[in-house]
């Protein structure tokens, strides 16, 4: 089952796919992207700070790039350095160990390895600032904006964690 981040019912949905009972275990999160360059890396950045204690969080990507250095800047503008995390094609082992697998583009979601009916899927469409053309501050803004659409993705999806509606 997929659930969209966009609509309006996630965190009411959250339990159907994900149970009701919480337990201690940390839940493991993995957020794919296509390089695991931008959206996937301030995903990661965001769900490890503001989910501290509740997740454990993982990203990669169908191939492995690098972290765009814009991602690494408008994250830094938050207080959150992603500067140390690494691009990474998808490790199948390790997607297999994941409780939810959330993809933030449409190509990833395509693409990725089929995970175990135990795996929970989500799929947060977030646009793709790399490919953005403009003024630098045309550009930036459109890091900024997938940043903070992301950010509240993560929160919404942390929230429903720590009212022991999603696990």
């Amino acid at each position: 089952m997929q659930i969209s981040a966009a609509s309006p019912c996630v965190l009411a949905a959250i339990p159907l796919i994900i149970g009701t009972e919480m337990t201690d275990k940390k839940l493991k999160v993995m957020f794919l992207c296509t390089g695991n360059s931008c959206r996937s890396q301030m995903a990661e950045g965001f769900a490890r700070e503001l989910g501290k204690g509740k997740i454990e969080t993982y990203s990669a990507g169908l191939l492995a790039t690098r972290v765009h250095p814009r991602a690494i800047a408008v994250m830094k503008e938050t207080g959150i350095d992603i500067s140390y995390q690494a691009s990474k094609e998808i490790d199948e082992e390790l997607l297999r160990k994941m409780d939810v697998v959330i993809t933030l583009c449409s190509n990833a979601e395509e693409s990725c390895p089929r995970t175990p009916p135990g795996i929970k899927r989500l799929h947060w469409p977030v646009e793709d600032p790399v490919g953005t053309i403009g003024t630098e501050d045309e550009i930036m803004n459109a890091f900024r904006k997938a940043r903070d659409e992301i950010k509240e993705k993560v929160k919404g999806f942390i929230s429903g964690i720590k009212k022991n509606v999603a696990l």
